[in-house]
């Protein structure tokens, strides 16, 4: 029998599958992009009208007062005995008389019966024109709702615990032995969303039913394992739900700015929206790293771990985004202890491929940085060393001999010429012939590539980026697969280097996801600290991300350290923009004129002194005057429609508490929400 799985956050260890059970069963209702629908409890659209709370409950209180106050009339007397003219027209007369059938106890019953009756019906008006019902449910019943979702009561054929679907295909036994597992406590939310995945695969044609039902018989909650043998991630931080595939990040502030449907909401992410890209942008302690990337990386562990997506996640050497243990590769570039090298060329064998994506890695940050702008010269420069070298070595040049051959070394230029002769090669021989005639030429672009190159031809990444089969090298090619991937930069004393190597990693993730055979696996890259990584050739790369079922998360310190030109495009091309708190002006005029205006209701209200004629009105006036210590005044309210900016710059700089961010979402399929405020801590 497999063993227990570890315990998650949220679901403690049980003798049984309760837990497991009630978080399966939780009601999980459509809503809005962004809303956290496990447990959700829809709200209307629109607000509705809320009477003040003073008013509401001085109304309830002065109903009450009234209502007693007419009962206790009524039993003195004071009011006459007209409320008895219905009990003497129902009640028989043998009833009313001490002597009667029923006795002293029964007629005092029968009285005592009408007055009650009397008094509900009292009690039912002052409660109607009090608002006692609205009392109740604004000041009662939320404190006996239990903040997490209840087990629902679920009808056997559609019970998602009893996997019915697999029972019609035919596979009654497969799911009577999840269901068994699922009860006994052995199955846990990363085996149930694997699971689903792989029954995905049987439905598509991609495993036959007879190898799932195996492979479940044999395994139980254990089948279909990640490559890795990992059942879930050694420690989880954030809130996660694997049948939406989102992750909680925090909760959408109580806020008139928010709209009516999303206050008080729990806000996540999930594939959906990370699918149209996601931009943050806020100075250093804002939160970017700690409450934004971190759970996402975790949440992409998971669907990777599911079979579900492949991630990248880039940062700075020790920036906390999660243990080493939580991912399957961990390059450490610039440590000699790391197990994986990372391949300069992205896997390709073709050179012009090769150039291109290296070319951009290199310079392309120095290219035009307007829209439509390229760097062909640098990728032609380029494949002119690296075609003939690879037709003369069988592989692409290291470091060190590609630093060489853009110096214009005489030696590796004279034994490249030699084998290329040798091999009959003429195409590759003018290719060399051409390059050597421009090396010293005004323009030329090998000189600046040299000394790009020149920065990662450093002992500190001695034995990196080799490119002769003695490292093992990572190649984003393996995103066919859920591979969980952590690139560690070495930012200090290297800055340059990693801005170059992150280009480098953004530029081989977006080639390499456009030319995937199966692109239902979900694939993402998150970039901590994406400073000097947005280009042009960036930029449209994350555009063509959508179509191929991936999406790409950068997170910035400022929109400065984007090109001006670039900064309308790259928020144009995410979907997902993110201002947290913090944030500057200059930052916020951008995201205001993305987010753009909306119209708005304009109340202008006129105070205008009365003037009184009479002298009793002048006495009172004075009388008013002494008690509020204003002069009397009439009120003139004007309401009129209005074009304003959802948020300004003025409040995206100043209006937005630490801890907190505002975010706006669109989903894949092009639904959005507005900027909404949100509590990142919540």
């Amino acid at each position: 029998m497999p063993t227990r799985p570890p315990a998650a956050p949220g679901m403690p260890p049980l003798p049984d599958g309760s837990a497991f059970l009630t978080w399966l069963r939780a009601p999980r209702p459509d809503a809005a992009p962004g809303v956290w629908r496990f447990g959700h409890r829809p709200r209307p659209a629109e607000e509705p009208e809320e009477i003040p709370t003073r008013q509401l409950l001085s109304g309830a209180l002065i109903a009450f007062l009234v209502g007693w106050l007419i009962w206790s009339l009524l039993q003195n007397g004071y009011l006459g005995t007209w409320w008895w003219v219905p009990f003497d027209l129902i009640v028989p007369d043998a009833w009313r008389g001490g002597d009667s059938d029923l006795g002293e106890t029964g007629t005092f019953i029968v009285y005592q019966g009408y007055e009650l009756l009397v008094a509900l019906g009292i009690m039912i008006g002052a409660a109607r024109l009090g608002r006692w019902g609205e009392v109740w449910r604004r000041f009662v019943t939320p404190r006996f709702r239990r903040p997490e979702a209840q087990e629902a009561r679920t009808a056997p054929e559609d019970d998602p615990a009893q996997w019915n679907e697999l029972r019609a295909a035919g596979a009654a036994d497969a799911a009577e032995r999840l269901a068994t597992e699922a009860r006994s406590g052995l199955m846990r939310d990363v085996d149930h969303a694997r699971i689903l995945r792989a029954w995905q695969g049987v439905r598509t044609g991609r495993h036959s039913l007879a190898t799932f039902s195996g492979a479940v018989l044999k395994d139980g909650a254990a089948a279909c394992l990640h490559p890795s043998g990992e059942r879930d991630l050694p420690a989880r931080l954030a809130r996660h739900d694997l049948v939406t595939g989102q992750v909680r990040l925090g909760t959408t502030v109580d806020d008139a700015r928010n709209p009516y449907a999303y206050r008080g909401t729990g806000l996540a992410l999930g594939p959906d929206l990370l699918g149209t890209s996601l931009v943050a942008v806020g100075p250093a302690g804002s939160g970017k790293t700690g409450t934004v990337v971190r759970p996402l990386a975790e949440s992409l562990c998971l669907h990777a771990l599911a079979g579900r997506a492949a991630v990248v996640v880039v940062g700075a050497a020790g920036a906390g985004l999660g243990p080493a243990d939580a991912y399957d590769v961990v390059v450490r570039i610039g440590n000699q202890d790391s197990e994986y090298d990372l391949d300069l060329y992205g896997g390709s064998t073709d050179p012009d491929e090769a150039a291109a994506v290296l070319a951009e890695a290199l310079v392309g940050d120095l290219a035009d940085p307007h829209p439509g702008s390229d760097s062909r010269r640098s990728t032609t420069v380029l494949a002119q060393l690296l075609g003939p070298f690879r037709a003369v070595h069988g592989r692409f040049p290291s470091v060190p001999e590609l630093r060489q051959l853009l110096d214009g070394a005489p030696g590796p230029f004279a034994a490249l010429r030699q084998g290329l002769q040798e091999a009959g090669q003429e195409s590759l021989l003018r290719e060399l012939d051409a390059r050597e005639r421009q090396m010293g030429q005004p323009g030329d672009v090998g000189g600046v590539l040299g000394d790009r190159v020149a920065l990662l031809d450093r002992p500190a990444f001695a034995g990196f980026f080799d490119t002769s089969g003695q490292s093992r090298p990572f190649t984003l090619k393996a995103l066919d697969h859920p591979v969980r991937v952590r690139i560690d930069l070495p930012q200090r004393g290297h800055a340059d280097a990693s801005k170059m190597l992150a280009r480098l990693v953004l530029a081989q993730f977006t080639a390499s996801v456009a030319v995937r055979e199966d692109r239902s696996l979900f694939a993402c890259l998150l970039l901590d600290d994406a400073t000097g990584v947005v280009t042009p050739e960036a930029v449209r790369g994350i555009q063509r991300l959508r179509s191929g079922n991936a999406g790409v998360v950068l997170t910035l310190r400022t929109l400065d350290d984007v090109a001006r030109p670039l900064r309308g495009p790259l928020l144009g091309a995410t979907g997902c923009r993110m201002a947290l708190s913090g944030l500057t002006p200059w930052d916020g005029q951008d995201f205001a004129e993305v987010w753009g205006k909306e119209w708005t209701e304009a109340r202008d209200v006129t105070d205008r002194q009365i003037i009184a004629e009479t002298p009793a009105g002048k006495a009172v006036h004075m009388l008013r005057r002494v008690i509020t210590g204003k002069a009397p005044t009439a009120r003139a309210v004007t309401v009129r429609q209005v074009e304003r900016e959802r948020w300004s710059a003025s409040e995206l700089a100043h209006g937005v508490p630490a801890g907190h961010a505002v975010l706006s979402l669109t989903d894949v399929k092009g639904e959005h929400a507005p900027p909404l405020l949100v509590d990142l801590r919540g």
